[in-house]
C-alpha cells in the first residue's frame, strides 16, 4: 500500500512539473503576451523583421516603439530648497525595443525575450512600458 502511495505521488510531481514549459512570466511583456496569438501582436505593433523555423517552432525577430524622449537636466537641492549645481544637462533618449517571439505552429506564443531595452531606474523598462503596458510611476 505504502509502495502505491509513494509511486502515485512521485508520479504526480513529475506530471505536475511537466505541464507549464513556458515557466512563470519574468516582466510585463511575458505576463501579458505568453500564451496569447501571435497574430494580434503582429496586427498591433507590427510585422516582425525575420523569422527562423526551429523544428516545429517558428522564432521572430521584431522590433519597433520607436520613440524620442527628452530628459530634463538635473539640479542639486540646496539646503534652502533652491536649486543648485548642475549635475546633468538635458538630453535626448532615443528609444527602442527587440524581442524574439518563439511561436508554436498554431500560432501560439510560447516565449518572447527581450533582447534590446532601455532600463529605467524605479520604474519599467521601455519595452515592458511599451509592450507590456507596464504604466510608469
Amino acid at each position: 500500500m505504502n509502495f502505491r502511495l509513494v509511486t502515485t505521488a512521485g508520479l504526480a510531481l513529475v506530471i505536475a512539473g511537466c505541464t507549464t514549459t513556458t515557466g512563470v512570466a519574468r516582466n510585463a511583456v511575458e505576463k501579458r503576451w505568453l500564451g496569447q496569438s501571435a497574430g494580434p501582436f503582429f496586427a498591433e505593433f507590427g510585422p516582425p523583421m525575420s523569422d527562423v523555423e526551429s523544428g516545429s517552432d517558428t522564432v521572430y525577430s521584431w522590433k519597433g516603439g520607436y520613440k524620442t524622449r527628452k530628459v530634463p537636466a538635473q539640479y542639486e537641492k540646496t539646503a534652502d530648497g533652491k536649486r543648485g549645481k548642475r549635475i546633468s544637462a538635458a538630453r535626448n533618449q532615443y528609444l527602442s525595443c527587440s524581442v524574439q517571439l518563439t511561436v508554436s505552429s498554431d500560432y501560439v506564443i510560447r516565449s518572447i525575450r527581450i533582447i534590446g531595452d532601455r532600463k529605467r531606474e524605479g520604474g519599467p523598462s521601455w519595452c515592458e512600458e511599451f509592450l507590456g503596458g507596464a504604466k510608469a510611476e
